[in-house]
Protein backbone atom coordinates (compact mmCIF):
# COMPACT_ATOMS: atom_id res chain seq x y z
CA UNK A 1 0.00 0.00 0.00
CA UNK A 2 1.50 3.14 -1.05
CA UNK A 3 1.48 6.42 1.63
CA UNK A 4 1.63 9.85 -0.76
CA UNK A 5 1.49 11.55 1.90
CA UNK A 6 3.56 10.15 4.16
CA UNK A 7 6.24 9.74 1.76
CA UNK A 8 6.18 13.58 1.01
CA UNK A 9 6.06 14.33 4.11
CA UNK A 10 9.44 11.93 5.21
CA UNK A 11 11.12 13.68 2.59
CA UNK A 12 10.84 16.82 3.40
CA UNK A 13 12.46 15.34 6.49
CA UNK A 14 14.82 14.20 4.95
CA UNK A 15 16.22 17.20 3.54
CA UNK A 16 16.51 18.91 6.60
CA UNK A 17 18.27 16.02 8.43
CA UNK A 18 20.62 16.17 5.62
CA UNK A 19 21.33 20.17 6.25
CA UNK A 20 21.18 19.34 10.51
CA UNK A 21 23.93 16.83 9.65
CA UNK A 22 26.19 19.38 7.91
CA UNK A 23 25.89 22.10 10.25
CA UNK A 24 26.50 19.34 13.27
CA UNK A 25 29.51 17.85 11.43
CA UNK A 26 32.95 19.19 12.98
CA UNK A 27 30.59 21.00 15.68
CA UNK A 28 32.89 21.91 19.10
CA UNK A 29 32.42 21.95 22.33
CA UNK A 30 33.96 25.50 22.27
CA UNK A 31 31.75 26.93 19.56
CA UNK A 32 28.43 25.74 21.65
CA UNK A 33 29.76 27.64 24.47
CA UNK A 34 30.89 30.81 23.02
CA UNK A 35 28.31 33.08 22.79
CA UNK A 36 28.07 35.15 19.60
CA UNK A 37 26.77 38.76 21.11
CA UNK A 38 27.29 40.67 24.23
CA UNK A 39 23.62 39.35 25.01
CA UNK A 40 21.29 36.31 23.55
CA UNK A 41 19.71 32.90 25.08
CA UNK A 42 22.59 30.78 26.53
CA UNK A 43 22.64 27.18 28.71
CA UNK A 44 24.48 27.73 32.28
CA UNK A 45 25.28 25.02 34.55
CA UNK A 46 23.52 24.64 37.31
CA UNK A 47 25.47 23.25 40.89
CA UNK A 48 23.36 19.51 40.01
CA UNK A 49 26.09 19.80 36.91
CA UNK A 50 22.91 19.92 34.78
CA UNK A 51 22.89 22.40 31.71
CA UNK A 52 19.52 24.67 31.71
CA UNK A 53 18.94 26.77 29.17
CA UNK A 54 17.25 30.85 29.50
CA UNK A 55 14.34 31.49 28.18
CA UNK A 56 13.03 34.27 26.89
CA UNK A 57 10.43 36.42 27.99
CA UNK A 58 9.78 38.16 24.55
CA UNK A 59 10.83 37.17 20.80
CA UNK A 60 12.47 40.84 20.07
CA UNK A 61 15.48 41.57 18.51
CA UNK A 62 16.83 42.95 21.70
CA UNK A 63 17.58 39.80 23.18
CA UNK A 64 20.64 39.41 20.86
CA UNK A 65 21.88 35.80 19.21
CA UNK A 66 21.47 32.80 20.64
CA UNK A 67 24.37 30.74 21.47
CA UNK A 68 24.69 27.14 19.65
CA UNK A 69 24.70 25.69 22.98
CA UNK A 70 20.96 27.75 23.12
CA UNK A 71 19.94 26.27 19.49
CA UNK A 72 20.97 22.97 19.75
CA UNK A 73 19.27 22.61 23.13
CA UNK A 74 15.79 24.21 21.45
CA UNK A 75 16.28 21.70 18.93
CA UNK A 76 16.22 19.34 21.34
CA UNK A 77 13.52 19.97 23.04
CA UNK A 78 10.74 20.82 20.69
CA UNK A 79 11.85 17.42 19.02
CA UNK A 80 11.41 15.57 22.47
CA UNK A 81 8.84 17.58 23.27
CA UNK A 82 6.64 15.94 20.37
CA UNK A 83 8.15 13.01 20.42
CA UNK A 84 6.64 12.81 23.64
CA UNK A 85 3.08 14.07 23.44
CA UNK A 86 2.51 12.49 19.78
CA UNK A 87 4.05 8.90 20.82
CA UNK A 88 4.74 8.94 24.53
CA UNK A 89 3.00 9.64 27.92
CA UNK A 90 2.79 13.69 27.62
CA UNK A 91 4.24 14.30 30.24
CA UNK A 92 7.79 15.54 29.37
CA UNK A 93 8.08 19.82 29.91
CA UNK A 94 10.57 22.45 28.95
CA UNK A 95 11.73 22.86 32.66
CA UNK A 96 12.88 18.45 32.25
CA UNK A 97 15.19 18.97 28.86
CA UNK A 98 18.37 19.54 29.49
CA UNK A 99 21.24 20.45 27.24
CA UNK A 100 24.02 17.52 27.04
CA UNK A 101 26.94 19.29 27.82
CA UNK A 102 29.39 18.54 24.83
CA UNK A 103 28.75 18.98 21.04
CA UNK A 104 29.81 14.77 20.78
CA UNK A 105 26.44 14.35 23.14
CA UNK A 106 24.56 16.69 21.43
CA UNK A 107 25.13 14.86 18.06
CA UNK A 108 24.10 11.74 19.82
CA UNK A 109 21.02 13.05 21.39
CA UNK A 110 19.94 15.12 17.86
CA UNK A 111 20.78 11.78 16.36
CA UNK A 112 18.66 9.58 18.39
CA UNK A 113 15.73 11.86 18.67
CA UNK A 114 15.49 11.80 14.78
CA UNK A 115 16.11 8.61 14.51
CA UNK A 116 12.74 7.93 16.92
CA UNK A 117 10.49 10.47 14.79
CA UNK A 118 11.69 9.36 11.79
CA UNK A 119 10.86 5.90 12.91
CA UNK A 120 7.56 6.59 14.44
CA UNK A 121 6.74 8.57 11.38
CA UNK A 122 7.56 5.27 8.99
CA UNK A 123 4.97 3.71 10.70
CA UNK A 124 2.12 5.53 10.04
CA UNK A 125 -0.31 5.61 7.08
CA UNK A 126 -2.07 8.38 5.85
CA UNK A 127 -5.07 7.77 7.66
CA UNK A 128 -2.93 8.56 10.86
CA UNK A 129 -1.53 11.48 9.12
CA UNK A 130 -4.93 12.78 9.08
CA UNK A 131 -6.03 12.17 12.77
CA UNK A 132 -5.73 14.54 15.24
CA UNK A 133 -5.42 11.29 17.99
CA UNK A 134 -1.76 12.21 18.15
CA UNK A 135 -1.70 16.37 18.03
CA UNK A 136 -1.06 17.05 21.23
CA UNK A 137 2.12 19.40 21.34
CA UNK A 138 2.74 22.01 20.20
CA UNK A 139 -0.51 22.53 18.73
CA UNK A 140 -4.50 20.69 19.22
CA UNK A 141 -7.03 20.15 17.13
CA UNK A 142 -4.75 19.54 13.58
CA UNK A 143 -3.89 16.49 11.91
CA UNK A 144 -0.77 15.06 12.68
CA UNK A 145 0.23 15.63 9.22
CA UNK A 146 0.41 18.94 10.10
CA UNK A 147 2.91 18.43 13.22
CA UNK A 148 4.73 16.56 10.79
CA UNK A 149 5.19 19.17 8.61
CA UNK A 150 5.94 21.31 11.63
CA UNK A 151 8.70 19.34 12.86
CA UNK A 152 10.56 19.56 9.45
CA UNK A 153 10.10 23.33 9.44
CA UNK A 154 11.19 23.68 12.89
CA UNK A 155 14.13 21.21 12.00
CA UNK A 156 15.22 23.05 9.34
CA UNK A 157 14.35 27.17 10.76
CA UNK A 158 16.68 25.68 13.84
CA UNK A 159 19.66 24.02 11.60
CA UNK A 160 19.46 27.63 9.76
CA UNK A 161 19.97 29.42 12.77
CA UNK A 162 22.72 26.59 13.51
CA UNK A 163 24.75 27.52 10.64
CA UNK A 164 24.02 31.04 10.95
CA UNK A 165 25.86 31.41 13.81
CA UNK A 166 28.52 29.01 13.40
CA UNK A 167 29.72 31.11 10.32
CA UNK A 168 29.24 34.11 12.93
CA UNK A 169 31.75 32.49 15.04
CA UNK A 170 34.32 30.99 12.49
CA UNK A 171 34.53 34.80 10.73
CA UNK A 172 34.98 36.24 14.26
CA UNK A 173 38.39 34.56 14.63
CA UNK A 174 39.77 36.02 10.93
CA UNK A 175 42.02 38.20 11.61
Amino acid sequence: MTHPVRDTLLGQLDIAWALAQYHLEGLTTEECLRRPGRVGLHVQQGADGRWRAEWPEHEGYDLGPASVAWLTWHLGFWWSMVLNHSFGDATLTREAVYWPGTADEVRAWIARLHGEWRGHIERLGDEDLRSTERTLWPLQGKPFGDIVGWASLELMKNVAELGYARFVLAASKVP
